[in-house]
C-alpha cells in the first residue's frame, strides 16, 4: 500500500441558498495513493467536476477537508493555496485552455514563467516536455493547427513541466475518438505515472476504466462505490 498523496474529507459542496439550493457533493471523503491512477466516474451531474475543482484548490467546499502534506489547503492562505495549484497540483481542463494566439511551447512555459524562471531558460525547458510527449516538432505552431489528440498533450506537457506530484484530469477523451484517447491515457500511465506521483482521472469513458488502479463511483453528488482494478496486481 502506497502513501497518500491526497485526502477528502467529507467534502460538502452546495449553490445557492434555502429553497433554492442545491447540493453537488455530499460527504465526499476518498484518499489517492501515489503511484496509481485513480477514476472518479458516474453519470453527468453527479458531482465529480465539482469534486475535482473542491480537490485542486479551485473551488472551496462549504464544509470538509482536502489533506495534502498533512495540511487542509482550504484553511490556508489564498498566496498559499494559489502555491499549492502551481508546484504540487497540475490541472488538465476538459477543453485544455489553450491561449491561441501563444505558439505551443509558450503554452507549455506558462507555469514555468509563473515560477520566474528566465524566458528563454522557460522556453527551452518546454520544448524538452514537448519532446517528451513527442511534440518537438510542433513547438512553433499555434494550437489550432494541431489536432485534438496533440492538444490534449500541449495540455499535459503544461501541467507536467511545472513537476506537480498530483495530477488531475477532467474528461480527458471526451473530445478525442476511441483510438487517441485511449493511446493518451496509456501515455500517461507508462510515461507520465511514477512512484512519486498520482494522477486522478474524471471519466464516463468505459473504454479507458482498463487503466485504472482504483475506480470511484459518484451518482447524485455521493460516493457511493469503490473499487481496485486487481488485474494490475503483481
Amino acid at each position: 500500500m502506497g502513501s497518500v498523496a491526497i485526502r477528502a474529507e467529507n467534502l460538502v459542496k452546495w449553490f445557492g441558498e434555502e429553497d433554492a439550493r442545491t447540493v453537488a457533493v455530499k460527504n465526499a471523503s476518498f484518499a489517492a495513493e501515489y503511484g496509481q491512477i485513480h477514476y472518479i466516474v458516474g453519470p453527468s451531474g453527479s458531482g465529480k467536476t465539482t469534486l475535482l475543482s473542491m480537490i485542486s484548490g479551485i473551488l472551496k467546499p462549504n464544509e470538509g477537508s482536502v489533506i495534502v502534506e498533512g495540511n487542509d489547503i482550504w484553511s490556508m492562505s489564498e498566496d498559499r493555496i494559489a502555491d499549492i495549484r502551481l508546484n504540487k497540483i497540475g490541472f488538465v481542463f476538459q477543453d485544455y485552455h489553450l491561449f491561441p494566439r501563444l505558439t505551443t511551447a509558450e503554452n507549455v512555459a506558462i507555469p514555468l514563467i509563473l515560477k520566474k524562471m528566465a524566458w528563454n531558460e522557460a522556453l527551452t525547458v518546454a520544448t524538452e516536455y514537448l519532446d517528451i510527449v513527442g511534440l518537438k516538432e510542433r513547438a512553433q505552431l499555434p494550437p489550432y493547427k494541431l489536432s485534438g489528440g496533440e492538444q490534449q498533450r500541449v495540455a499535459i506537457a503544461r501541467a507536467i513541466a511545472g513537476k506537480p506530484d498530483i495530477l488531475i484530469f477532467d474528461e480527458p477523451t471526451a473530445s478525442l475518438d476511441g483510438d487517441t484517447g485511449r493511446k493518451i491515457v496509456d501515455f500517461v500511465k507508462t510515461k507520465i505515472l511514477n512512484e512519486k506521483s498520482c494522477i486522478i482521472i474524471v471519466t464516463h469513458d468505459s473504454r479507458i476504466y482498463e487503466f485504472a488502479d482504483t475506480i470511484m463511483k459518484m451518482e447524485d453528488g455521493k460516493i457511493i462505490g469503490f473499487e481496485k482494478n486487481h488485474s494490475h496486481e503483481k
